[in-house]
């Protein structure tokens, strides 16, 4: 059950006692705040130019406010003034706060008996024509007033700003219309979305749909959640990744395809990671893992210009340069590196598992992963990763942790793979995709194997998809981008839940 607070349940029935309706419907609303605030600051004129009058508002005349004719604007009060007979406030709707004048002599007794019954929160509805106040600020004469929707819970007192990041996060809706750095991180993340789709459309892409629930879950090494599907009587799997699905396209001759896709894996939450998440996965055929990287490079530094206005963004105490060309190192240079070995050493597993020992003297040799790529694994998790802070591609990951790309030519042990990393973390991951069907099959018994012993994360065995791939499926590179993780470097934002409407969160007594 929920308590409301008595003392708003009686204003709502006081208001009904003055023939005020509460919750209201029918308003056509004819302007924003950005409409509103672009009439008062129009687009710059042409360099060379001479300038009519000042700059800024000053620029555009009382008769220029005046062809506006008539406006009808909504939004939340989140500031009022009374002033005897008039007042001022300042509504907030999703591009912003607009300041509206009401007097009593314009909206008359009974628009102004509402104005007084306002309270922060509430939403209102006005009519009015365009003004200055003497300080020359953009504002709305009001001729008519109406409430939209009253508020029953009080604003916080310290309503300018939220500081408890569990209520941010909790009550999304709260915090959106207190924090305009709130409401500017999800504008941006939705211009993040906005550019790929173009960036893909300009490319001759097709964006594509596919399945969220699985019979068989695939595409990454994840913990699924399961569910059951009474109708078909059957096990069904939330998606892990669409990349069996998308690769099933290319094979059915769609040659270059995206998804802009939810993903759900079952696993832990912290900074970076969140049971629900949003990704890119986009496939080309006869594109190869190099292009792949070019096409990201491409991608982000233009999405960085796009949404920031620039190449040179602030991220937790770094400056990130998306400026090109960017770094490129192997997996096997940086482990070495990190282990202080030659590079051919860290091949042999008695030297790798000498040098571990030292890096890590606590470790037991008897808790080692037997293979040497997944070795590399530990270490590069542990050492390599973090210190990846400007926009670095890793290549050549061995083929033992790399289930689904295509061997390397040159080096059978190595796979046609990369992955970016940006701020110690990664942010995509691409290669050459495997067409091979029995390789594949080979690869899939393997993880079969491994969850056999015990990894929960290992995939299963997906016969269909098989199938698809024996009916052939040209050379083919794909890749997957995290979506919330480059959100979160373009908004500057320390978790995973900052850049999320609605983050996984543990509940509470009063979720």
């Amino acid at each position: 059950m929920y308590e409301f607070d008595p003392e708003r349940l009686q204003r709502l029935e006081a208001l009904r006692a003055a023939s005020t309706d509460p919750y209201p419907t029918g308003f056509a609303v004819t302007h924003s705040s950005r409409d509103l605030e672009r009439i008062f600051k129009p687009e710059p004129a042409p360099a060379g130019a001479a300038p009519e009058g000042a700059a800024g508002d000053a620029a555009v005349s009382d008769e220029a406010l005046a062809a506006a004719g008539e406006i009808c604007f909504a939004g939340r009060i989140l500031f009022k003034n009374e002033m005897g007979k008039a007042g001022f406030a300042r509504l907030l709707d999703q591009d912003g706060r607009f300041q509206i004048y009401v007097r009593k002599d314009d909206v008359g007794p009974e628009g102004f008996g509402v104005w007084k019954a306002l309270v922060l929160g509430d939403w209102v509805w006005v009519r009015g024509v365009l003004m200055r106040t003497r300080t020359g600020e953009p504002t709305l004469k009001v001729a008519e007033i109406r409430l939209a929707a009253a508020c029953l819970t009080p604003l916080p007192d310290k309503w300018h700003g939220l500081t408890d990041p569990e209520i941010r996060q909790r009550q999304r809706y709260l915090d959106l219309f207190v924090s305009p750095e709130s409401r500017e991180t999800f504008r941006k993340r939705s211009q993040i979305i906005a550019y790929i789709r173009n960036f893909f459309a300009e490319r001759r892409y097709m964006e594509v749909e596919t399945p969220m629930m699985h019979p068989i879950p695939g595409g990454a090494t994840a913990r699924p959640f399961r569910t059951h599907h009474n109708a078909l009587d059957m096990d069904l799997f939330l998606r892990v990744a669409p990349e069996l699905y998308l690769k099933r396209l290319i094979v059915g001759g769609l040659d270059r395809v995206f998804e802009i896709n939810r993903n759900f894996r079952n696993e832990g939450i912290d900074s970076t990671h969140n049971p629900e998440f949003t990704m890119l996965e986009f496939y080309e055929a006869f594109a190869t893992w190099e292009h792949l990287m070019d096409m990201t490079e491409a991608l982000i530094a233009g999405c960085v210009q796009a949404v920031c206005g620039t190449t040179a963004i602030p991220y937790q105490g770094h400056t990130l340069s998306f400026d090109g060309p960017w770094r490129r190192a192997r997996y096997d240079d940086l482990v070495a590196e990190a282990l202080s070995l030659p590079v051919e050493a860290v091949h042999d597993r008695d030297a790798l598992v000498a040098a571990y020992a030292v890096r890590f003297p606590d470790a037991k040799p008897d808790e080692l992963p037997a293979s040497v790529a997944h070795i590399w694994e530990r270490v590069f998790d542990i050492c390599v990763e973090k210190t990846l802070i400007q926009p670095t591609f890793v290549t050549a990951f061995p083929v033992a942790i790399s289930p689904l790309a295509r061997r390397s030519d040159s080096d059978p042990r190595i796979a046609d793979r990369f992955e970016l990393f940006i701020a110690g973390r990664e942010i995509a991951n691409g290669f050459n995709e495997l067409n091979d069907p029995v390789d594949q099959a080979a690869r899939f018994e393997a993880q079969v194997k491994a969850r056999a012993a015990g990894d929960q994360e290992a995939m299963h065995f997906d016969a269909d998809y098989i199938r698809a791939l024996c009916y052939g499926m040209p050379p083919t590179a794909g890749e997957g981008l995290g979506i919330d993780r480059l959100a979160m470097l373009l908004t500057d934002a320390a978790s995973i839940r900052d850049v999320l409407l609605f983050p996984s969160l543990r509940a509470n007594a009063t979720s």
